[in-house]
């Protein structure tokens, strides 16, 4: 009971590791504000019970954050740890078929969502001295090979977000890092899950990471729940993938080494 008495705000909270970060925080204790733009959080409010409640809104539009914070603060007295997890995948469009619009859509939820998550929470956080913020990162962020190019881009700088972020709030108490997943089985990567099933190639799915699988919602949300808990006071600025080892090596042919 990691968060008992304490209120968490998680964003992308109607699937995939917005969820599973939802169920997890409720488990052990915590008041939940779960916001989502879908009208289906309110059916993983349902699922988690306890002190869970559903925020229908978009995790990039300043007013709707700024109240959701102000929300936690009024009617529980208290924001203790945020978990910005909203995103879009903005597809793979090649380079030079790319539109301004389709970067436009990917930024502002992916990135400029999180900062309005770390500016909101911030607020209210830094008068009191403590607090916790989270957000989803990727490895897409890290190097290429892993998403599209508005969506890696976008995920590289909530990584550098994270790490300015928390030195430009240095010694208020308040923590900020990120997690950066790798293949993970959700609403977002669907459709890639659905055609390696198709095709009966399901076991090769996450074969280039040094576990070779992929990652379950819950396997994500679990690190996330961590960071934002008291047992890493300690870890600040930091990008935690969370990717089976993808990020560990440079391209290989299993068991060669040259």
């Amino acid at each position: 009971m990691r968060f008992e008495g304490r209120v968490v705000l998680v964003t992308g909270a109607a699937s995939g590791i917005g969820r599973a970060a939802v169920l997890q925080f409720t488990r052990e204790g915590a008041t939940v504000l779960a916001a989502d733009r879908s009208d289906a959080v309110q059916a993983v409010v349902e699922t988690a019970g306890g002190k869970t409640v559903g925020l229908v809104g978009d995790a990039a539009d300043e007013a709707f954050v700024g109240l959701a914070v102000d929300r936690a603060v009024r009617d529980f007295g208290r924001l203790d740890a945020v978990f910005a997890n909203a995103g879009v995948s903005g597809g793979m469009t090649m380079l030079a078929d790319l539109q301004v619009s389709e970067w436009e859509a990917v930024l502002r939820v992916n990135l400029i969502g999180v900062f309005l998550a770390i500016r909101e929470a911030a607020r209210v956080m830094v008068p009191v001295g403590r607090g916790a913020i989270v957000s989803t990162a990727s490895v897409a962020g890290i190097r290429s090979g892993a998403g599209g190019i508005p969506y890696s881009a976008s995920k590289a700088g909530v990584i550098n977000l994270t790490q300015t972020a928390a030195n430009q709030l240095g010694g208020t108490g308040v923590r900020v890092n990120c997690i950066c997943p790798g293949l993970t089985e959700t609403g977002m990567t669907a459709p890639m899950f659905e055609g390696a099933r198709a095709r009966g190639k399901e076991d090769r799915l996450g074969q280039l990471n040094a576990l070779r699988r992929y990652a379950s919602p819950e396997e994500q949300a679990a690190v996330a729940v961590f960071l934002a808990s008291d047992e890493a006071s300690y870890v600040n600025g930091q990008a935690i993938a969370v990717d089976g080892g993808l990020s560990s090596s440079h391209p290989t042919v299993p068991g060669k080494f040259v």
